[in-house]
Order: C-alpha cells, then structure tokens, then sequence
C-alpha cells in the first residue's frame, strides 16, 4: 500500500512522519512529503484526511507536535506566517485576501514598500518591478488598478507575482481552480509550469483528477492523517488513486436510481433581469433531477438566486406547485417549500462561528420555539436527526462548524434545507472542493431525495456530474437558456456545443 517517498535530489521541502492533535483530535498521525526542486507535486486526499493540517504546518499557523520538518535541507520550526515567509514558503489559496482599495502595485509591497530620499516610498520603483514580475509570469494585469473588482484568477496571480518578489522556493497551491474559467485554468497552469522551470517546488492541493494528471508530475497521498503513497504522475491511474484515497473501490460516482417522475412542482416563466439572464423558462417536476449547465458567467447562479428571491428580476413568474411565489423574498420562497444550498456554502450557506447544532436548526428555529424561547435539547434532537442521516462526521454537534471539513460543511447545509421538509431543492454546486468518497454520498443523497418525490435543480460546472446524475439537462450561454435535453440525448459533445455556440448549434 504505502510507497517511501523518492529521494532524489535535496528536497524544497521534506516532511517525516509529522503529527499534530487538536485536544483529543488527532489531525496528523504520520504525515510525510518530499517535494523535489523544479516539480509539480500533487497533494491528494479525501476532506479530512489532514491536507490542510499540514499546509498549516508548513506555513507557520501551527506547530506540529513531532516528526521533522525541512525545508531546502534545513530544519525549521516555523513560529508564525511570517517566519514561513522569510524562510520561502507562499501559500496561495483558492479565495486571496486583498486589500481591495489599494492598487495592484501596493499589494505586491505591502509592509515592504521601497524608499528613495527622506524616505519617502519610491512608487515608480515598485510600478516598474511589478510591471516586471508580470512580464516574467506572462500575464496582462494593470499594476495601477484597485485590487476590488478582480477576478479569482487575477488575484490569485497577484498572490504569486508577490511570492516571486519575495524569491519564494516553496509555493502551495490550495485548490486554486476551483472558481476559474477554462481560460483562467490554462493561463493559472502555464503560470505554474514557469515556476517549475524556474527551479521552484510548488505543491497542488485539488480534488480535480484531470487537473492533477494534466499537470503534477508527483503525487502524494493521504488518508486520516496519514502517508499512504507517492508516485510520479505517469505511473499511476485515477482508479489507483481513488482507491488510496478512501480505502475502498468507489465503483459507482454518480449512483444514480431511476425515480418516477410526477407532475411540474417548479413553474418558472419568461425570468428576466436585464443585463444578467434573459427570458428563462422551464419546468422542474416531482422525483425529476433537472441539471442546468453552462459555462462559467452564463448566469445559471444568478437564476437560481432570483427564483429563491435572494436576487430581484425585472420580469417573468416563478410557481411552486401552481402557486405564485413573491419576488425578492426568500422567506416567502421558503414558506412554498423551496430550499437552496448556495454555491459558497462558507459564506452564504454557514455561520461558521456556530455549532453544527446551531446551523442545521437555523431555518427551522421558528419551529423549535416554545413561547419565545428554544431548549438546547430541542435544538440537538432536531440536529441529531438530520447529522445523523447525512453522516457527519464532527466530534460533538457543539463543534464549530468552521473547523469541519469542506464536504461536512457541505452535509451539514444540505441538513439544514432538508430539516426544512421542501418540495424543491436547488443545489448550486453541490460537489465542489470535496472529495471524491463525499461526492459519491452527495450524489446518492440527492437519488434518495428524487426518489421521495422531492423536485431537484442542480447546477453543476463538472459536466461528469450533470450526465450521470440529471435526468434532463438545461443549458445556458451568456443569460440565456440554449437547449432542454433528455438524459439519453445530454452527450458530452451536445451540453458544450450548447454552451459554446449557443442555440443554433444545439
């Protein structure tokens, strides 16, 4: 099962059997990685498995509690993010934090800015070294433009123009891709690659297998906090993997079950916002899984916010079993039996400072009131019911829900809408940045659903989910729905040419 990892070369960095304990918790039990100047190396494992952990070790957030950490063949022990940072290490992650009303330039330099005469800080300097960083990366970014308003993509750039102007060796990408384009991923991966020429490690943290096939040359995996393997990428198959991974064989990803499909639950009719989608209509029925797919900007999100009432449109109707349901206003889209787990569960779908108890009650709280007030028991017994069928895994349902892992944090939205007893879910990304054993679990939750007679909207930007799990896919370009297919005509070749060249070509 379990490989030494190769040690050819003095690594960039090099991990032996670490652990880390949060209190009873173990996060770490024996983590190890080897990541090789002048490589890509993957960094691959189920949610939990103790990836985060040891990025943290690694950037100076937490110190592990034994084993060895070496980083260009030095021990260190890193006492905080800026020890990592001195020593080399720049931690990229999926959502950057900017300081939005500085220039790009200024948060390159922040903390470090360069000084000419009376010290007064020499902007042009810093102008004509950031313009020559991203001359170097190969990108097209204004150094004199407010960092508010860029996209992922761009600031995740910035981020690594800023660990080049700091001369990092060691860059940990931590599921980077996750919110880009197609176009963005090309230009984030080119950028990745001339780092790696440059003589650099960088280190890949993604749940997308073709990503990680197409562009790491290593991969290390991890299971429950422990070393399980490393191999160069061309040796290994997805399915090896996978099985290292979660330990078992994961035979089916999409276990989707034939329901029977009732009559229209969701109406929506001619759904306009001016500028964003355009005259949207379409049916949702009982027991029917309906997949709306489309590239990334197509306004699939925005739809489904504006049918929950979080957005506002201009025009058009939206019914819940033939009744009218009021414009921009969730709690009357809630009242109709709808339910909607938003595409950023962390922000929009959690309160992250909450229990988990607190959370999965938090729509149902009016509910759990006796004259005004809500016991602690009513509260967990209502939660222990729904954590349970969803399998979350916490140490108590008074843990934090910010300390969970993203496919717990993923369960325990879904337990909050589903405590709801709706009639119509929408799901807006419902697999992203989770793994692939959680996956399957969400996917065979949501068969169950539409096997109870519960009408399902799922957007999804993996087309694999949308084929295996829709029974009839609905495909938007730019604001505008292009194609309304059955599951047997929904090809791979048919939803992209839809969402690419638009109606005429579907």
């Amino acid at each position: 099962m379990a490989n030494d990892p190769p040690t050819d070369g003095t690594p960039v960095l090099e991990l032996e059997r670490v652990s880390k304990a949060f209190g009873p918790v173990v996060a770490l039990k024996s983590a190890s990685l080897r990541v090789r100047p002048g490589s890509i190396h993957a960094l691959v494992g189920e949610n939990g498995a103790g990836k985060s952990t040891l990025v943290k070790i690694v950037a100076g957030l937490y110190r592990r509690d034994s084993g060895d950490l070496r980083l260009l063949g030095a021990e260190v022990d890193f006492g905080s993010t800026a020890e990592s940072k001195a020593a080399g290490v720049a931690v990229i992650y999926q959502e950057p934090t900017l300081f939005p009303d500085l220039s790009v330039t200024e948060n390159i330099f922040m903390g470090r800015q360069p000084t000419g005469p009376l010290r007064r800080i020499d902007r042009r300097a810093m102008r004509v070294e950031a313009e020559g960083l991203f001359r170097r990366l190969g990108v097209a970014i204004d150094p004199d433009r407010p960092a508010e308003g860029l996209s992922i993509a761009d600031q995740q750039i910035i981020e690594i123009a800023k660990a080049i102007s700091l001369d990092a060796r060691l860059l940990i990408m931590d599921e980077p891709t996750a919110a880009l384009s197609g176009v963005e991923v090309d230009r984030l991966f080119a950028v990745a690659r001339s780092l790696r020429d440059e003589g650099r490690g960088l280190v890949f943290i993604s749940h997308r297998f073709d990503e990680v096939f197409e562009l790491c040359d290593e991969i290390t995996v991890m299971r429950d906090g422990e070393y399980i393997s490393t191999d160069r990428t061309a040796d290994v198959t997805v399915d090896l993997i996978v099985r290292r991974m979660v330990g078992r064989d994961v035979t089916e990803l999409f276990p989707k079950e034939k329901a029977l499909i009732g009559e229209p639950v969701l109406r929506v009719r001619e759904l306009t916002r001016t500028g964003v989608f355009h005259d949207i209509s379409f049916n949702v029925r009982a027991g029917e899984i309906v997949g709306l797919a489309g590239l990334v900007g197509a306004g699939r999100s925005e739809v489904a916010r504006a049918i929950f009432g979080v957005d506002p449109y201009d025009s058009g109707s939206v019914t819940i079993r033939g009744r009218s349901v009021p414009r921009n206003s969730p709690v009357a889209a809630m009242a109709a039996g709808m339910a909607l787990v938003p595409e950023d569960r962390r922000k929009q779908g959690l309160v992250l400072e909450e229990s988990v108890s607190r959370n999965i009650t938090l729509a149902i709280r009016r509910t759990l009131s006796r004259l005004g007030l809500i016991s602690a028991a009513a509260e967990n017994q209502a939660a222990r019911t729904w954590a349970s069928r969803l399998e979350v895994k916490a140490a108590a349902l008074d843990t934090e829900v910010g300390t969970l892992s993203g496919g717990n944090q993923q369960k325990v939205v879904l337990a909050k809408w589903l405590a709801t007893e709706p009639t119509l879910l929408i799901v807006d990304e419902p697999t992203r940045g989770i793994d692939v054993g959680t996956k399957a679990e969400v996917h065979r939750l949501l068969s169950e659903l539409a096997g109870l007679g519960i009408a399902i909207l799922m957007i999804s930007s993996e087309l694999p989910e949308v084929l295996g799990m829709a029974d009839r896919v609905l495909v938007m370009r730019e604001g505008r729905l292009t194609a309304d297919m059955p599951r047997e005509k929904a090809t791979p070749e048919a939803v992209m040419t839809a969402a690419t060249q638009g109606e005429e070509a579907a």
